[in-house]
């Protein structure tokens, strides 16, 4: 079933006129598409909270606050089995209609701009939405920002191709949806706008912010129709302002903070991967023994939270465990390290084995709990510093996130608009730029493109302006060219060649008309295999494009890709290549100004 739908995609897209669309219609199309993510952020949580309900307190209900503890549930100690349950409907979901839904889904995204030209599956959507719900709902330890970009995307996508979008217009749909998707159901239009640049968008301009703005702000104020105004978290202990001029010995704090949570980042990254290759290296069975095995011992360790503690804590989004430590209602360093090494390797499970959901909750939780315990500790042994914990957690959570993910601004916006409090933005920066740098010298991909590497699949480094772009042709041109008439047969062009040695080009002329050209490699080349008599005229010519002079090199390569030409004639006035040709630009001219293009730009030492 899946093999029949991609190669019915693959070929939908393949044989179909590509459209370019005005900026008028991309940006109505990106305010619809703003209106589904919205929509769909609504209709996705009110399935997690139909699925949580239904699995922990038996009951058919749609109300659901993550940020509150969710109640003993009435199975008692066979709540271990309700995650089991969960993963069964999960993999036969995924297995049998969509196996891009398996996992935290931006991978897959990001897959689909850089590696199918923009095709995501209108299946997807539905199975991930299914899948998710199910995987949090029934305690898996995941996120909802994953399953919600996949979602968004996989509408920008279809629309995309129902109008036969031209590729960058398809993708600019794509990630106003996935940033779309991710505004609504935290409530932070910025960081939606924000993710989808550092994560998404492969050319950042004017034509592509804008509809991706319009996405993400009309998805917000969708998401704030169901969701209200309110922010994610509240942290009471930050409603006067914590971080003062007069004692700037804590951002040093701060520093130490990031390199910690560098070292953590990775650690996270590297069990998430190492768990899914235990499950699909190492443990026998199929994919349904493996993923029951996985949620059995995730479903053990927040039954026995429970028992102990009074609480899941780690089960789901775990929101209501970040409120405790925002709100200092946990504060001891020693039950917060506990939890933050039980909700890594709970995480792990759950997406190691085969799990649907989001990494970013998880990564709030994780970030939350060792910030506070990191806070607790300082405050413990320099209590004159005046420490407030709940900043460190929350510098934490903007710190791992940044950190794992490799979207360091997003981290920094999205935190604060998911608290609302800005009096912490100078150490929450340091936080998560120490902890960027730490991380990446430690492990160079982040945790979305580590799966894509994996599967050999690289994404950039970094997004560059194309300055080469902007050379004109005068300045690329080669100007070593010799006319030779029409007449002129194979024998006398062999001479020709070898009695012009810097001659490069030779341009077959016919009653004062260009009716042909060949490189120097192509004249050789004819003068062994064609017959001495033959003329030139007769000699398979290559296949070119006129432009003027001033005309930049980006225009001349998508002149040349949409005329299937390997050659520009540079021409000066409106003589025509006839009279006014002053040039030719071939392979090795576009070869050589990529490669100019370069110079601006840091080498990349494959750092590990």
């Amino acid at each position: 079933m899946y093999r029949g739908h991609k190669q019915w995609g693959t070929a939908m897209s393949e044989h179909v006129e590509k459209k370019e669309y005005g900026l008028f219609v991309l940006a109505l199309l990106s305010f619809i598409t703003g209106i589904i993510a919205g929509c769909g952020a609504y209709l996705f949580r009110a399935l997690i909270a139909l699925f949580h309900n239904l699995f922990f307190n038996r009951t058919l209900s749609l109300s659901y606050d993550a940020n509150v503890h969710t109640a003993p549930s009435p199975w008692g100690v066979f709540i271990v089995l309700v995650p089991v349950v969960g993963a069964v409907c999960v993999v036969y979901l995924v297995k049998n209609y969509a196996p891009e839904a398996k996992g935290h889904g931006v991978p897959e995204v990001m897959d689909a701009i850089y590696y199918n030209k923009g095709i995501i599956r209108p299946t997807v959507a539905v199975v991930k939405s299914l899948a998710s719900a199910l995987s949090i709902g029934s305690g898996g330890s995941v996120g909802r920002e994953g399953p919600i970009a996949q979602i968004g995307s996989a509408f920008g996508s279809t629309l995309g191709q129902l109008l036969r979008m031209n590729p960058w217009q398809c993708n600019v749909l794509i990630a106003s949806g996935a940033g779309g998707g991710i505004a609504a159901t935290f409530n932070t239009p910025l960081g939606g706008l924000l993710f989808a640049i550092e994560i998404l968008l492969y050319e950042v301009s004017v034509r592509t912010l804008v509809p991706v703005f319009i996405a993400t702000a009309t998805a917000t104020y969708i998401g704030q129709l169901f969701f209200g105004t309110y922010p994610a978290f509240r942290i009471p202990d930050l409603e006067t302002p914590f971080f003062h001029l007069d004692k700037p010995v804590v951002l040093f704090a701060y520093v130490g903070l990031g390199i910690a949570l560098g070292v953590v980042s990775t650690a996270y990254i590297r069990a998430v991967y190492g768990f899914e290759d235990l499950f699909e290296n190492h443990l026998p069975g199929n994919d349904y023994f493996r993923h029951i095995t996985g949620m059995l011992l995730v479903g053990l360790m927040f039954m026995m939270l429970q028992r102990y503690s009074g609480h899941y804590y780690i089960e789901g989004v775990g929101y209501a465990a970040i409120q405790d430590i925002l709100s200092m209602t946990l504060h001891g360093a020693g039950f917060l390290l506990l939890l933050l090494a039980m909700k890594l390797v709970a995480t792990a499970l759950t997406i190691g084995s085969g799990g649907s959901g989001g990494i970013f909750s998880p990564s709030l939780f994780i970030g939350a709990a060792f910030g506070g315990a990191y806070g607790i500790m300082l405050n413990h042994f320099f209590p004159e510093l005046g420490i407030s914990p709940p900043a460190f957690a929350l510098a934490g959570m903007a710190g791992l996130v940044g950190g794992a993910t490799g979207a360091a601004l997003t981290a920094i916006v999205m935190i604060q608009e998911m608290t609302l409090d800005y009096s912490v933005v100078i150490p929450v920066t340091i936080t998560v730029a120490v902890c960027f740098g730490i991380r990446k010298l430690l492990c160079r991909e982040s945790i979305y493109t580590m799966k894509l590497v994996r599967r050999g699949h690289f994404m950039p480094e970094a997004l560059h302006s194309t300055i080469q772009n902007l050379i004109r042709a005068e300045e690329i041109m080669e100007t070593r060219f010799t006319r030779i008439p029409a007449t002129l047969t194979v024998k006398e062009l062999a001479e020709m060649v070898r009695n012009e040695p810097e001659a490069r080009w030779f341009l077959i002329m016919k009653a004062e008309k260009l009716i042909g050209l060949l490189s120097r490699e192509a004249a050789l080349e004819s003068a062994v295999i064609q017959a001495a008599a033959g003329l030139v005229e007769t000699l398979p010519s290559l296949s070119f494009i006129v432009v003027e002079k001033d005309v930049q090199f980006y225009s001349i390569i998508v002149r040349m890709r949409l005329a299937n030409a390997s050659v520009a004639i540079v021409v000066h006035g409106e003589g025509g290549a006839s009279k006014n040709l002053v040039g030719i630009i071939g392979e090795e001219q576009v070869a050589k100004t990529i490669s100019k293009g370069t110079e601006s730009f840091p080498v990349f030492t494959g750092i590990t």
